[in-house]
């Protein structure tokens, strides 16, 4: 069984910087491409960061030079870091990893969307 567990969020100042982290545990498993989303209050989830399992990335201009999404593929485990910080960054962060599982050739199949519980961030003006 998966278990995705998110760590990070808190209160930072305008133009701060914070860290979270996204680990998946489980047997035999193997994660794929991960991605990072929030939801703002009164506000629909959106997408802010992404990484394929090739390594390549992309951003929402929001977040744009800004932001940094990185992952351990040695510890099933996907970061944002982030820097610069605005109030209108405050929400609840999300992390999506697809995790799959690995057979006796170490190859990864079967690949699903798993989602963290989510971790608030507040940027205080």
């Amino acid at each position: 069984q998966v278990q995705l567990v998110e760590s990070g969020g808190g209160l930072v100042q305008t133009g701060g910087s914070l860290s979270l982290s996204c680990a998946a545990s489980g047997d035999t498993i193997c994660v794929t491409a991960v991605s990072w989303h929030r939801q703002a209050p009164g506000k629909e989830r959106e997408l802010i960061a992404t990484m394929a399992e090739g390594g390549s990335t992309n951003y929402a201009e929001a977040v744009k030079d800004r932001f940094t999404i990185s992952r351990d593929n040695a510890r099933y485990t996907a970061y944002l870091q982030m820097s610069s910080l605005k109030p209108e960054d405050t929400a609840v962060y999300y992390c999506n990893l697809k995790v799959g599982y690995t057979d006796s050739f170490e190859v990864c199949f079967g690949a699903m969307d798993y989602w963290g519980k989510g971790t608030l961030v507040t940027v205080s003006s």
